[in-house]
């Protein structure tokens, strides 16, 4: 379905958002493919806020969270999609933190002829595919938005509730580390910790610790880490087999581009993962010179001007070659 094409005031929006949740029921709660802190933790505020209101609702995902967020309340009710197929459809739908309709994956199977969507993220690329959209691009994460919308319409939240939306605004300003890091979101920490929230416990097991496999996994990519001539490009590839290889899990890719893009004088480091359907996968971290949501679009995909990501088809190093020249051009213009 095709939504508005312009933004509208942020209480307006917020305001359709909650009313459209208020005014219907049986709500099916989906965020993008393989799924981040965000999504998750987006996932489950929902949830959450539909338990309150008395809703009956499914949450989803094309794939299973990732194992280190089952601490998250009701993350262990999200179904996995390409194991357990809903037998039905839905009319009423939440999207949340998809930038595009096409990050909510083959979980748009349980959409029913004539559905209504609500379309909540920050992805400044998004396209507002939603019948309705909540999409505020200068919120650091979806749960930022989320916490605004529990704030507007005046709903107390618990312990689990503000332990999500923390961990959301954790892993997606980079442990609070991100340009993203307002002094809103400081403010809703703030205000998150004094109901309890574990900070520094979810700090440690998220951003510190590490399973032997993603070592490994690890070792595997720094060995392939190439710059180009100037220095200014970073980029290092996972292939097909090295997840089964390392015995390391999807999630265990997460964070792996900062190696690239943390080295001094990197302007802007990326990931290539190779899928086993043949695509590869294309993550992109920029230190603010070039915008690789732009580049990511020119692919495709999207993202924010600091963070990224797109799928190509073809061979492993097609993609490496095409991406990198389109980053080297972007640096150049």
């Amino acid at each position: 379905m095709t939504g508005h094409t312009v933004y509208v005031p942020i209480a307006h929006q917020l305001e359709q958002a909650l009313a459209f949740i208020r005014e219907g029921d049986d709500f099916l709660v989906v965020s993008h493919v393989q799924p981040d802190g965000d999504a998750i933790s987006s996932t489950v505020v929902i949830g959450w806020l539909l338990d309150k209101l008395g809703k009956r609702y499914t949450l989803i995902n094309e794939g299973a969270p990732p194992s280190r967020l089952h601490f998250l309340h009701l993350s262990n009710s999200i179904i996995n999609y390409s194991l357990n197929k809903p037998e039905r459809t839905y009319q009423r739908i939440i999207a949340v933190d998809c930038a595009d309709f096409r990050r909510i994956g083959d979980v748009a199977n349980c959409f029913a002829e004539g559905y209504e969507l609500l379309n909540i993220d920050h992805h400044p690329t998004n396209d507002l595919f939603g019948s309705v959209n909540l999409v505020l691009p200068f919120a650091a994460a979806t749960v930022e938005i989320l916490y605004e919308m529990l704030e507007q319409a005046a709903i107390q939240l618990d312990e689990p509730v503000a332990t999500a939306v923390y961990t959301g605004l954790l892993t997606d300003t980079g442990g609070f580390r991100y340009s993203n890091t307002t002094p809103r979101v400081m403010e809703i920490a703030s205000q998150l910790l004094q109901l309890g929230v574990s900070g520094h416990w979810i700090a440690d097991y998220l951003l510190e610790r590490m399973t032997m496999p993603q070592l490994k996994l690890l070792q595997l990519a720094l060995n392939r880490l190439s710059f180009s001539n100037d220095a200014k490009i970073g980029w290092l590839y996972i292939e097909a087999n090295d997840l089964a290889a390392t015995g390391a899990a999807p999630e265990d890719l997460e964070g792996l581009v900062n190696y690239a893009r943390n080295v001094d004088g990197v302007e802007v480091g990326i990931l290539f993962k190779e899928m086993l359907n043949g695509s590869v996968k294309v993550s992109l971290r920029s230190a603010g010179r070039a915008d690789v949501a732009a580049i990511a679009q020119s692919f495709g995909g999207g993202g924010h001007v600091r963070a990224a990501g797109c799928r190509l088809d073809g061979p492993l190093q097609d993609s490496v070659e095409f991406v990198v020249e389109a980053v080297r051009k972007a640096l150049s213009s």
